[in-house]
Formats: structure tokens, C-alpha cells, sequence
């Protein structure tokens, strides 16, 4: 018996040898990339689109397909067929699918805004029409086809498209001053939308937003560029407890050509607007500075008389979505953690409550939309287990609730317009991605797309299996995923690196396929190191309360949970409790360096990558929703500042951040390496010139990145771990 589990012992060591290692430079070359369906739109009855590039002819198209079949029913567009174009980088239909709008020479402005050049496509004639000669941002067909909206140099314009004239809707659009129909910095970072204009459903009215920034405060970054001289950005970024943007609603009348200017009551912000089913009325979303006091507005084009429909409120923040879904009666559903998870409610036109269609401890994560003959809501949940998606429908009613999709991993559902059909994406932490076709009732119909020939490549690859689990400390009980060596021998100890981002409402702990990182931590533990991540207090998907919990005090806990959770993890007999480290990007890399600073007891070493190191820094919407101002705040603003105690430092601290970052400022970690070099406290430091937030742009930077990371982890935590183990 001995001698054949010694064969077997060699049997095994002899096939993972002959795997290989993931090197850094495979995860940053596409080696490990996934096949995705390219934006997957669904049209009207039973068909969806999709961009193809065809790599013979160099050429993009939008290839129109059956959702019963699969079948390519016809290419609707193809650039090689376009003396005006080599290719088009997006494309979007109007409604009844006669026209397109094609988009080229994109050129990125921030996280989600973008410049470019855009054609419409007529379908019959075959031709195309340049909207603009300039670039220009978020052209929109009119309802009737007719005409488009769109911005430029911070003013709106509509162009009648069978004139070909075009209408300036607005005059007063400066840079740094005025913007027109398009958020601002701020709006668009923290709400998460880029155009500020939305049609009627007649075509007739035009609502947009107007920012005047005149009094905020300018922020401006020195951009190294490659000529003689550096030049600067320029931009109005409002930071905590400073003036933000004085922001109105508007309404342009084509028909008249007058715009009115409405009145809305006391706010600070307007993060959604929204035409209902009648076309005369007017949704708008307001919420106060605290942004714990929401009001659904109906304004009513017709006198711009205003009614509040729905008013919520919350002892901490109430959350901005996009789940609000207007019914043929105008009736709508709307999504809210009232009850402390969040569900579904459907309420009357005038704001009472119809019925709470989803209820239980466990949170609604998306609203995919209603079929109103069957009348039937679409949703995906967590129901499954907080670090899963599954898909549901149920009935208007409440009851009827129905599981429609079995694995249990992450779903993501793309439903058709008329809810016949969805797509289901699905994957797991051993599952890379795999599309299949589904009816409404769940029933799997086809497999669509899978990516079988990545998981066979990884066959090749030394991989461990992520392990989940619960892991319970002082201070709770917490989701925990484990990656091990795949030679990994219980009686040896191991160097630990943790890894979170731990930010409110964010989840890292999730039963999903790999991202380029968990590459990277399959590759660190081949080095000999146990990756673990944690998802603390403040984390989402398991409540209001739980999410809350960091309210007026963010990274206090976070990081009080996170060394809690070292120093239980330390008690195993297979980890190393004088070798542990810790990492984190943005919110993650102020946790990472709170963590060293804070637990130096536990910590021997930490990176921080473009780390917040002082709210005070950080922008108004996203700081005040979790901290108030600082004016009001002052505690919770610098007791969790590491720049009020770089004295703490004992461990080693590589702190990164590119120049460039529009986000979160370089200021952050200029000013907590100054308060290191008064401490006297050794660091190392890297700044990736005009690198913006995800430093990822100009050749190599991810890799040269990563390797940098490496290095000093094998430098500073458990040097050399794999060879000592196998001393």
C-alpha cells in the first residue's frame, strides 16, 4: 500500500511539473482573454445584433440573428460596403430599426465620456449623412427618426435629418464654466452617466441638465507629454465640503423653439432624468447634499406644474440605480432597500404603492424589465448564496416567483425587447464563460458561445482551485475566498498576501471567472505564497445594514476587519503569522496602507496603488454619500487619514500612483510621502507618468506594473518563499 501511494505521489509530481507557469507577460498579451458576444443589441421581435470585425477584410459590421435559431439572418451594415469609412467603433439603431447612428475616432475624455466622429446610416438608401464635421459626444435619434441631438463644446444641438439643418439649442456652453446636455466631472464619475438630455417620446420637448461650474473650485495636473515643455489639465473637480455645481433642468420646445427653465424645489442634485409613457410628463430625481432624501418628480410639460410622486429616505444614503420602468398606464417599478435588502416595488402613477414584488433577506442585484401582457418582472438576485447570480421572473402579484437559470456560479441575462428570449452568460470560479440561448419560462435552448478552448490551453497551466469559505473573527462572519499552491503540503507554513478593494456596496469574494489579477495571484502562489480575500463590513449584497455599517466612519472598520481577519487566518498551522502582507487599488490601496500602518503588529508589508490617503482629497458626491462634509465630520474625515500617522509605519511600503490620474489625485500620495519623509519612515515609490486612474495606457505599463509588484513581494515577504519550502 505504501509503495503505491509513494507511485501515485510520483505519478502526480511528474504531471505538474511538466505544467507550466502563468508568466506576467501572458496575462497582459491576451493570452488568458475570454471570447465575448461584441455589443449584443436586442432588436425589435425576436432578433438581437451584434459588431463583428473581420480580420481578412479589416472590416466591422453589424450582423443581425435569430434568437430562436442562432442563425445569422443578414449583416445590416458592413464598412468594407463604405467609401466614407474603413470601419466604425459603435453603432445604435433608432427605434423602428431603419437608421443607425455609426461612431469613429473615439477619443476618450474620462472614466465614460468620449468624443467622435458619427454617420447616420439609412438601411433603404443605403447612405450615409455625417451629423457633425467635429467631434462631437452622445448623439441621439428623436423618437420620429427625424432629427438628432447631441453635444458639442458644451452646448446642444439637433440636426433635422431631412434638411439637413441644424437647430443651436444652447449659447452660453464654456469650458470650465457652462456645460450643456453633459454631465460634469463629478456627475459623471459618481452618478455613472455621460449625457444629461433625453427626448420626449413625441420628439416634440427636449429635457437637459445645465452645470454651471463657475464656482468650483479648479483642479489642475501637470501632463509630461513628450515635447520641451509640459502642459496642464484643467478641470473643475469639486472635493468634500467644497462648492459643487449649480445644476437646472430645462426643457427645449423644437416646435417653438423656447426653452423653459423648471422649477424643481430644493436640491443639490439631479443624478437621473427620464420621460414617462406620456409624453407630456417629465420624471426627475432629486436628492439632497447628504443624499439621504430622494423625490421622484412628474413635471408636466404642458404648464410645467410639479408633483412629488415618490419621496424615500434613509437614515444613512439611498442609492441611485437605474431601475426606474415606466407601464403602458404610467404606473412604474422602482427598486429599494426600505426594508433594509434591496427588492422590487411596483407603485400607481400618483405614487402609491401597487405591491412589494420581491421580499426575503437577500438582494435584488438587477432589474432586467417587465413583458406586461404576462405581466411578469425580470430580475437577478443573490438568492443563491451572496456570492452568486441567478436569474428570476415573477408575477406583478408577487407570487408565481421562478428560478430561471440552474448553475450556480454568476448569471447575467440580455433579454429580447418583447422578453420571448434571453441570452444567459454564465461562469464560475472554475467555469470561463459560457453563452446559451433560454425562453422566458428558463428553459435552455441552445449553447451560444463557450470558450472550451481557453479552458483546454489552461490544462497546460500549474492552477490552483480558489477555495470559498466563511471566515468568522471578532468582528463577524465574512465571505473569504483561498487560492493555495498546487503543491501545497499541510505540514509547511506559508507566506500569506491578502488582496481586497472592500469599498461600499462592492464585492470582491464572488463566484465568478478570472479577471487578469486572479492570474496574477495564480501566479504569486506558485511562488509559494497563500493568496486570501476578505469582503469586511461596508461590502454589499447582504443588506442595507451590513453595507452601512461604515457610515460616517469609511475605512475604520474596513480596516479593522481586514487585520481581524490576518491575525484569525495566522492561527492555521500551514501560515506564516510573521509573514503577512496585503495590497489594494484606489479605495483598496487605502485600506492596504491603513492596514500596515494601523497593524503593524500583523502587516510586514503592504502595496497601495493610487490609494485615497486623506478624504478630505476625494470628490464631494462619493465622500459625502458615505462621510457628510468634513465641516460637519471632522473625526471621521482624519482619524482614518494614514497622512495623521505615517509615524506608525514599521513595515515595508511600496506606495504607486500615476501622475495623470483625474480620480484620485497624485496630491493623495504626494502628501503621504511627505508625511513619511518627516517621520523619517523608508518607502518605495513609483509614479507612472500622466497614467490615469487604471494606469494601463502606453506600451507595457500593466506588465512593467506587475512586475514591479512582484518583485517586491518577493523581496519583502517571505523572500524567496518557494525555494525555502522546498529547503
Amino acid at each position: 500500500m505504501k509503495k503505491l501511494l509513494l507511485l501515485f505521489i510520483a505519478i502526480t509530481s511528474l504531471a505538474t511539473a511538466q505544467k507550466k507557469d502563468i508568466s506576467l507577460d501572458e496575462i497582459w498579451n491576451g493570452t488568458f482573454s475570454t471570447e465575448q458576444m461584441n455589443a449584443l443589441n436586442s432588436m425589435n421581435g425576436d432578433f438581437y445584433t451584434l459588431l463583428n470585425f473581420n480580420n481578412k477584410t479589416q472590416s466591422t459590421s453589424v450582423d443581425k440573428y435569430n434568437y430562436a435559431t442562432l442563425e445569422k439572418i443578414e449583416t445590416v451594415v458592413d464598412s468594407k460596403n463604405l467609401t466614407e469609412l474603413n470601419y466604425f467603433e459603435s453603432y445604435e439603431f433608432n427605434n423602428n430599426e431603419t437608421k443607425l447612428i455609426l461612431g469613429v475616432n473615439s477619443e476618450p475624455i474620462y472614466r465614460h465620456s468620449s468624443l467622435g466622429v458619427f454617420y447616420v446610416y439609412d438601411l433603404s438608401s443605403k447612405t450615409l449623412q455625417l451629423i457633425d464635421a467635429d467631434k462631437i459626444q452622445e448623439p441621439t435619434f428623436s423618437p420620429d427618426s427625424k432629427k438628432v441631438a447631441y453635444a458639442k463644446n458644451n452646448n446642444i444641438y439637433i440636426k433635422n435629418l431631412e434638411t439637413n439643418t441644424v437647430t443651436q439649442v444652447t449659447a452660453d456652453g464654456l469650458k470650465n464654466s457652462i456645460i450643456n446636455g453633459i454631465c460634469d466631472w463629478v456627475y459623471e464619475e459618481e452618478f455613472a452617466f455621460v449625457k444629461a438630455f433625453e427626448w420626449s417620446n413625441d420628439s416634440k420637448n427636449l429635457a437637459f441638465l445645465r452645470f454651471d461650474e463657475t464656482e468650483v473650485p479648479t483642479f489642475s495636473m501637470d501632463i509630461t507629454g513628450t515635447g520641451l515643455y509640459p502642459t496642464q489639465q484643467v478641470f473643475k473637480y469639486p472635493k468634500a465640503g467644497e462648492k459643487n455645481a449649480v445644476v437646472t433642468l430645462h426643457i427645449f420646445n423644437f416646435e417653438l423653439n423656447k426653452t423653459s427653465k423648471i422649477d424643481i424645489g430644493e436640491y443639490e442634485y439631479i443624478p437621473r432624468i427620464k420621460w414617462t409613457n406620456n409624453a407630456n410628463v417629465l420624471c426627475a430625481t432629486t436628492l439632497n447634499r447628504h443624499q439621504n432624501d430622494l423625490k421622484l418628480y412628474f413635471v408636466n410639460v404642458t404648464d410645467f406644474s410639479t408633483e412629488v410622486v415618490l419621496n424615500e429616505t434613509d437614515a444613512a444614503y439611498v442609492d441611485i440605480h437605474d431601475n426606474l420602468t415606466f407601464l403602458s398606464d404610467n404606473s412604474f417599478i422602482w427598486t429599494s432597500e426600505k426594508d433594509g435588502f434591496n427588492h422590487i416595488y411596483h407603485y400607481s402613477k400618483e405614487g402609491k404603492l401597487v405591491k412589494q414584488l420581491t421580499s426575503g433577506n437577500w438582494e435584488v442585484t438587477n432589474f432586467y424589465g417587465v413583458n406586461e401582457k404576462t405581466k411578469t418582472a425580470y430580475y437577478q438576485s443573490v438568492e443563491d448564496g451572496s456570492i452568486n447570480r441567478t436569474i428570476y421572473s415573477v408575477s406583478f402579484n408577487g407570487k408565481n416567483k421562478k428560478r430561471l437559470t440552474n448553475a450556480s456560479g454568476t448569471n447575467s441575462a440580455s433579454f429580447s425587447k418583447n422578453k420571448n428570449y434571453f441570452i444567459n452568460t454564465f461562469s464560475d470560479a472554475n467555469t470561463p464563460p459560457v453563452y446559451t440561448l433560454h425562453n422566458s419560462k428558463g428553459t435552455q435552448l441552445k449553447e451560444v458561445l463557450n470558450n472550451n478552448k481557453l479552458t483546454e490551453a489552461l490544462k497546460s497551466y500549474k492552477l490552483s482551485k480558489k477555495e470559498f469559505f466563511m471566515l468568522k473573527t471578532e468582528t463577524g462572519e465574512f465571505n473569504a475566498w483561498m487560492l493555495k499552491p498546487s503543491y501545497f503540503d499541510e505540514t509547511k507554513t506559508y507566506p500569506l498576501f491578502m488582496t481586497q478593494y472592500s469599498g461600499p456596496g462592492s464585492q470582491s469574494v464572488s463566484n465568478s471567472w478570472n479577471s487578469a489579477n486572479d492570474y496574477w495571484f495564480q501566479h504569486l502562489a506558485e511562488k509559494g505564497y497563500i493568496i486570501v480575500c476578505i469582503d469586511g463590513r461596508g461590502t454589499g449584497f447582504k443588506g442595507a445594514e451590513f453595507k452601512k455599517a461604515t457610515y460616517l466612519n469609511l475605512v475604520k472598520y474596513e480596516t479593522i476587519d481586514q487585520i481581524n481577519a490576518a491575525k484569525e487566518l495566522a492561527k492555521r498551522p500551514y501560515i506564516n503569522n510573521y509573514e503577512i502582507g496585503i495590497w489594494g487599488w484606489s479605495f483598496g490601496g487605502h485600506m492596504s496602507t491603513n492596514c500596515l500602518l494601523k497593524g503593524s503588529d500583523t502587516f510586514k508589508m503592504a502595496i497601495a496603488v493610487a490609494p485615497v490617503t486623506s478624504w478630505r482629497f476625494y470628490d464631494s458626491i462619493y465622500t459625502e454619500r458615505f462621510m457628510r462634509t468634513p465641516q460637519e465630520n471632522q473625526e471621521g474625515y482624519d482619524n482614518n487619514s494614514p497622512i495623521n500617522y505615517a509615524d506608525k509605519l514599521q513595515g515595508k511600503f511600496l506606495l504607486v500612483h500615476g501622475s495623470g490620474d483625474d480620480n484620485v489625485h497624485v496630491q493623495n500620495t504626494m502628501r503621504l510621502t511627505n508625511a513619511l519623509i518627516e517621520a523619517n519612515k523608508p518607502f518605495d515609490l513609483a509614479i507612472y507618468p500622466d497614467r490615469t486612474h487604471g494606469i494601463y495606457r502606453g506600451k507595457n505599463t500593466r506588465l512593467h506594473l506587475y512586475n514591479k509588484m512582484t518583485t517586491f513581494i518577493e523581496e519583502n515577504l517571505g523572500k524567496t518563499a518557494k525555494n525555502q519550502l522546498e529547503l
